[in-house]
């Protein structure tokens, strides 16, 4: 497992930056995606260098990221998963960026915790690029509302985040999401997975989310 997730860590990474330079844009910040994932098949990564982690639940992040917060310097942990609003000050704590704002109720529990706790992780508006009833994100027309109501609460919203739907070209939505963050003023792109990330990179991601590129598929 430690040459295997290591060796798809450097081959992610070589990939990722020839596509961005493909279609003129930085390199993406690669967060790997380690749900489910224990804290010995994590540290191979680690040991490696890289920092930057993704997960999806906040109990599962909470289980294991402290101890290795502590073991390596520098981590910085990101939420990618569905935030409940009972959870927002659990999340606060917990990660320096959160990617899946997307209601008034979230909106209002983490500018709670915000003000609360001190902590301000940097944050995603998540739109629903596809439209489908059954995933996360708000309405494409409602995204400027719900961005000018997150920077009211004063969260710190610093892009978009989108989940395309599974299994269709995913590059006309990456596109859509990108046309869409120029418009509010935003700068940065969460998008693309380890099925798009190429793609996700050429036409300007900030960040892609890649779990099984890096860890295998889970059985």
């Amino acid at each position: 497992m430690t040459d295997d997730s290591v060796s798809r860590l450097h081959t992610v990474s070589a990939e990722l930056q020839r596509a961005a330079k493909l279609g003129d844009h930085a390199t993406p910040t690669l967060i790997a995606v380690s749900k489910t994932h224990d804290a010995d098949t994590i540290r191979p990564l680690l040991e490696a260098g890289h920092r930057v982690f993704g997960e999806n639940r906040v109990q599962e992040a909470a289980a294991k990221w402290p101890a290795l917060c502590d073991a390596y310097a520098g981590v910085e942990l990101h939420l990618i998963g569905q935030l409940q609003s009972n959870k927002a000050a659990d999340a606060v704590a917990l990660f320096d960026v959160i990617h899946t704002v997307d209601r008034p109720s979230l909106i209002a529990a983490l500018a709670e915790a915000m003000d609360k706790s001190g902590k301000r992780p940097a944050c995603f508006l998540q739109v629903n690029i596809g439209e489908e009833e059954q995933k996360g994100g708000c309405a494409i027309a409602e995204a400027p509302a719900m961005l000018a109501e997150a920077r009211a609460a004063g969260l710190p919203i610093i892009g978009l985040m989108a989940i395309p739907p599974h299994g269709v070209d995913a590059a006309p939505y990456f596109a859509l999401l990108a046309k869409m963050a120029r418009e509010l003023g935003l700068e940065k792109l969460s998008m693309g997975m380890s099925e798009d990330y190429e793609v996700a990179a050429m036409l300007g991601a900030s960040h892609v989310r890649v779990g099984s590129a890096l860890f295998g598929a889970r059985g």
